[in-house]
C-alpha cells in the first residue's frame, strides 16, 4: 500500500509527539483534583435504550451507505460494499483489565457475533476508550481486516500478531481495500502506561470512496486544525464528531469539546449532516451523562441549524443518509 506523505505532525526535542496548536497536557486543575471531585461527584443514572436494528440486513447490504453507532467512539459504516469500523471497543470495560476501570453503562449497540465482515479498521490514537486489544485481537482473527493507525501504533499491533496495518502522519494518505484515507490533525494525547505518554501518534481521518467523503473526528480538543482540514477537504458528506466528555471545563478543554464547540467543528470542515458521538456509553467525566445531547440542541439551535444536520443517534441505531 502506497503512503502519499504530506508534511506531518510536529515533535518535541525528545521524539515526542505534539500538537500543532496547544499544550497536549490537561489544562487548568490538576488530575488529582479532577480525582477528588470525581469521587465526591453525585452521579446521576439515565436509563439508556438500544435501538433496534437488523445485523441480517447489514450482513447482506453492500450498496447502500449506512452507518450504525455501537456506543462511544465506535460506529460501523457501510459505503458502497464496505465495511469500515471506527475505534472498535467492544469489551465491557475500557481498561488494562477487565475487573477494574470505566464500565459500559449504556447497550452495546453490535456484538462481534451481529458484525458483518469487516474490511478496514480505523483507529484514533491508543487511548484505552478507542483502542480495545481484546476488540482488534478479535476482529483480526474473524475477518482478518486492513487496519488503519497513527504514526507509531504499528508495532503495538505487530506485537499481537496482527500484520495488516498502514500507520500513517498527520496530511498523509494511503489506499487500503479500495477506500481512500487521509489522515488529518487532532487536539489530543497518547499513552497507555507510565512511560510512553505522546510516543505514538493521534489524530482523525478524512476517507472517500464512490463519490462520498466523510469524516472521523477522533478524540479532540477544538483548535484551528479543523479549518485547515475543511480547506483541504470540504465539503464532507458525513463527520463523526464527539459531544461528550468536557467537564470540569478548565481540565478538559485541550483534550475534549463540548457540544458548542462540536457544532463549530461541524462548521469548519464543511459537513453536510454530522452524526454526534463520545457520549453516553463510559463515564469518563463530570458532565451528566444524559446532558451532551441537550446542550448541542441548544447549541445548534443558537447557530441557526436544524437539528437533521447534526443527529444524535441510540445506541444501535443504523442511520441511512
Amino acid at each position: 500500500m502506497d503512503v502519499t506523505a504530506n508534511t506531518g505532525a510536529p515533535r518535541t526535542r525528545d521524539g515526542r509527539f505534539r500538537n500543532n496548536h496547544r499544550n497536549s497536557a490537561h489544562g487548568g486543575k490538576s488530575l488529582l483534583a479532577f480525582l477528588r471531585e470525581w469521587r465526591k461527584a453525585g452521579w446521576n443514572r439515565p436509563t439508556f435504550p438500544k435501538a433496534h436494528n437488523d445485523p441480517a440486513w447489514l450482513a447482506a447490504n453492500r450498496s447502500e451507505t449506512s452507518f450504525t453507532w455501537i456506543g462511544h467512539a465506535s460506529f460501523l459504516v457501510q459505503l458502497d460494499g464496505l465495511n469500515i469500523l471506527t475505534d472498535p471497543v467492544l469489551s465491557r470495560r475500557t481498561s488494562p483489565v477487565q475487573w477494574a476501570g470505566p464500565v459500559r453503562i449504556a447497550p452495546l449497540g453490535l456484538s462481534l457475533a451481529e458484525l458483518p465482515k469487516i474490511d478496514v479498521v480505523l483507529v484514533s490514537h491508543d487511548h484505552y476508550d478507542h483502542l480495545d486489544a481484546p476488540t482488534v485481537r478479535r476482529l483480526a482473527q474473524r475477518d482478518a481486516p486492513a487496519f488503519v493507525v497513527p504514526l507509531g501504533l504499528q508495532a503495538w499491533f505487530e506485537r499481537r500478531g496482527i500484520r495488516s496495518v498502514t500507520e500513517l502522519d498527520w496530511w498523509q494518505q494511503t489506499e487500503v481495500r479500495g477506500l481512500q484515507v487521509h489522515a488529518v490533525p487532532a487536539q489530543h494525547f497518547s499513552g497507555r502506561g507510565l512511560g510512553d505518554r505522546n510516543r505514538r501518534l493521534w489524530g482523525g481521518y478524512v476517507y472517500e470512496r464512490a463519490g462520498q467523503r466523510h469524516y472521523f473526528a477522533g478524540d479532540t480538543g477544538y483548535g484551528p486544525d479543523f479549518a485547515e482540514i475543511g480547506r483541504r477537504h470540504a465539503p464532507i458528506d458525513v463527520a463523526m464528531i464527539p459531544i461528550g466528555a468536557y467537564d470540569p471545563r478548565d481540565f478538559m478543554r485541550p483534550v475534549h469539546v463540548d457540544p458548542e464547540e462540536a457544532v463549530q467543528i461541524h462548521r469548519d470542515v464543511g459537513a453536510r449532516c454530522s452524526l454526534a458521538m463520545h457520549w453516553g456509553t463510559f463515564r469518563l467525566t463530570l458532565e451528566a451523562l444524559d446532558e451532551p445531547p441537550r446542550r448541542l440542541t441548544l447549541a445548534l439551535r443558537a447557530a441557526a441549524l436544524t437539528p437533521e444536520v447534526f443527529r444524535v443517534l441510540q445506541h444501535g441505531q443504523t442511520w441511512r443518509p
